[in-house]
């Protein structure tokens, strides 16, 4: 699993949330909403500047951002791709297949 970060989207990160040099995201599934990929499931995000044993993780000005083993479940076959959508000013998360079993 990739997880991509685009350059505006990074922004919005460390403009929202306050995210600076060596901070991180942590992605997740929880339960109750959808996504394109599940139904019954949402993704989430929180701030975790302490990255253990991750499944995908990338750094993007200064920041981690990644998904846990345990989360593996929800991401398994998929990239992320995170952008940012000026509609919602907020990110936008798109899953592209990546052929993993």
């Amino acid at each position: 699993m990739k997880i991509i970060v685009t350059d505006r989207v990074s922004k919005w990160f460390q403009s929202e949330m306050g995210l600076s040099d060596g901070r991180g995201v942590r992605f997740f599934g929880k339960v109750y909403g959808s996504t394109p990929v599940h139904e019954g499931f949402s993704l989430a995000m929180t701030p975790d500047d302490h990255p253990e044993n991750p499944y995908a993780i990338t750094k993007k000005d200064g920041v981690n951002y990644y998904v846990p083993e345990d989360d593996r479940w929800f991401f398994k076959g998929y990239d992320l791709i995170i952008d940012y959508d000026a509609d919602h000013d907020s990110p936008r998360y798109n899953y592209v297949e990546n052929g993993e079993m």
